[in-house]
């Protein structure tokens, strides 16, 4: 544990590697501080509620391996263990200031089996969400969105614990997912934490999934293009993963997705790629390169991908090539 000076001390001394990327460095709980793990010093002696990690720089594979806490899964030689009540605050820090404003914040919990996490690796774990605050206000393309939240309070983003959740040893995993560029960019790490007092609601199947496997890259909350004509006007996010817990007390509400305008089903083509709504059934313009738009409502661009891309619908506004 430690003070607010010294969190600020160890984010300044990574600044030379961190501009461009990061990782969460520290928490805080019912004012107890956790320092978090130094993934560029050596392993030896190093001692934390946190995760090993191996890098500052961005998962940008949705199946990646490591996609559950930004490394193999296992846990340190000398792994430490929070203990938090059910119903408190717990507040993760990145690094500051974090440079990518424009993407979701999620938070998801893993049960462990038996009574310690420390030896279970991350990747036989079920989640469940927790909290997420994707585009809270504005449009898509010039919006408020969750990360933007967070560089605002001091690169942290805090969670409730759900005071419904049942006790037991558990992996928190926060979670920025960036969209300034394409691929999008995952920013997970996982901490230890013993919950206490807790109630006795646990999450349905349909709210449990695995990591890898949350996430497809084609989800279209992955898919976004926030350099679009049509990111400026549309107002409405997909945040990517399952539902959220039923017992979740977030601090920012679940956006309500719109009523859709697109047609009850959309025809696939020969090869299942779904055809873009509001472009031509013969391609027309010049080639569209990767991760350009090539068809929606109101479109009048390209609608041929460069080779060997194809055009697949994100919504009925916006077709990518990918």
């Amino acid at each position: 544990m430690f003070a607010l000076a010294s969190l600020t001390a160890v984010a300044s001394s990574f600044l030379p590697t961190v501009l461009a990327h990061g990782g969460v460095l520290a928490y805080s709980n019912a004012g107890n501080w956790y320092a978090g793990w130094q993934p560029y010093n050596s392993p030896t002696g190093q001692t934390t509620i946190e995760r090993p990690w191996s890098t500052y720089n961005p998962i940008t594979d949705a199946t990646d391996a490591q996609l559950a806490c930004n490394d193999g899964g296992a846990s340190g030689a000398l792994q430490l263990t929070a203990t938090v009540a059910a119903g408190s605050k717990i507040t993760a820090y990145w690094n500051q200031v974090w440079p990518h404003p424009y993407g979701p914040m999620l938070t998801y919990l893993a049960q462990c089996p038996g009574s310690t996490c420390t030896g279970v690796n991350s990747n036989s774990l079920q989640w469940f969400k927790i909290d997420e605050a994707g585009l809270l206000s504005g449009t898509i393309g010039n919006g408020t969105w969750g990360s933007g939240i967070m560089i605002q309070q001091n690169s942290s983003w805090t969670t409730t614990i759900p005071s419904k959740v049942p006790s037991g040893n558990y992996l928190i995993r926060f979670e920025t997912i960036a969209l300034h560029s394409l691929p999008a960019q995952f920013y997970p790490e996982c901490a230890q934490i013993q919950i206490t007092g807790g109630g006795s609601l646990a999450p349905t199947s349909a709210e449990l999934v695995t990591f890898p496997g949350a996430y497809s890259n084609s989800d279209p909350g992955l898919t976004v293009n926030l350099y679009t004509q049509q990111a400026l006007t549309e107002t409405y996010y997909s945040i990517p993963g399952p539902p959220l817990y039923a017992g979740a007390q977030p601090d920012y509400p679940a956006p309500s997705a719109p009523a859709s305008s697109a047609p009850a089903s959309t025809p696939t083509t020969p090869t299942g790629t779904t055809s873009a709504p509001g472009a031509s059934s013969t391609p027309t313009g010049p080639a569209v390169p990767q991760y350009g738009q090539c068809g929606g409502i109101g479109y009048s661009g390209g609608t041929v991908c460069a080779s060997p891309f194809t055009c697949h619908q994100v919504n009925a506004y916006y077709s990518q090539c990918y």
